[in-house]
């Protein structure tokens, strides 16, 4: 039976130990947000294959094409973003309640937990998060570019070159 503490300062040292359970808030929303990206890159699929009937169709001239097409890889890179925006909130949830609140016994004994889940710091899971961040990011860039119109090699040359330069 657990003792419950009885000076003034252990009471406060008692809530403030418990005080690291609000971040089961913030796992549960990560869950939800996950969740709501898995829903979003789902529905995009339906829609990408909307485009790929739409270029299956043989009177589509071939500006028309390429413009499907470009739709097409479009749309591909928004499912891409999705899907790793909502892997991102999983690791940020999973790594979240690793730290605060404890092991996740349900994952002991996966193999799958030891590549996901050693989260053994907030350096650690800040690390995790940025790199999945930067490769969405990536994503982001990439999908704009294929918006972009280029009248000429030089405009390539700009979007390559760094904003400072």
């Amino acid at each position: 039976m657990k003792r419950l503490p009885s000076s003034p300062g252990g009471i406060f040292q008692r809530l403030l130990w418990d005080s690291r359970l609000l971040v089961l808030v913030a796992v549960a929303a990560g869950l939800v947000l996950a969740v709501g990206a898995a829903y979003m890159a789902t529905g995009d699929i339906v829609y990408f294959a909307g485009l790929l009937l739409q270029y299956a169709d043989s009177s589509l001239g071939s500006q028309a094409r390429e413009e499907v097409q470009t739709e097409i890889v479009t749309a591909i890179v928004k499912v891409l973003d999705g899907y790793l925006i909502s892997a991102i909130l999983i690791v940020f949830s999973l790594g979240l309640y690793e730290l605060f609140v404890g092991k996740i016994e349900a994952a002991e004994g996966s193999e799958t937990a030891s590549r996901l889940l050693y989260v053994s710091s907030l350096d650690d899971l800040k690390d995790k998060v940025a790199r999945l961040i930067l490769l969405v990011l990536t994503i982001e860039f990439f999908q704009r570019a294929l918006h972009l119109r280029y009248d000429s090699s030089l405009d390539l040359l700009y979007l390559a070159a760094p904003a400072s330069c």
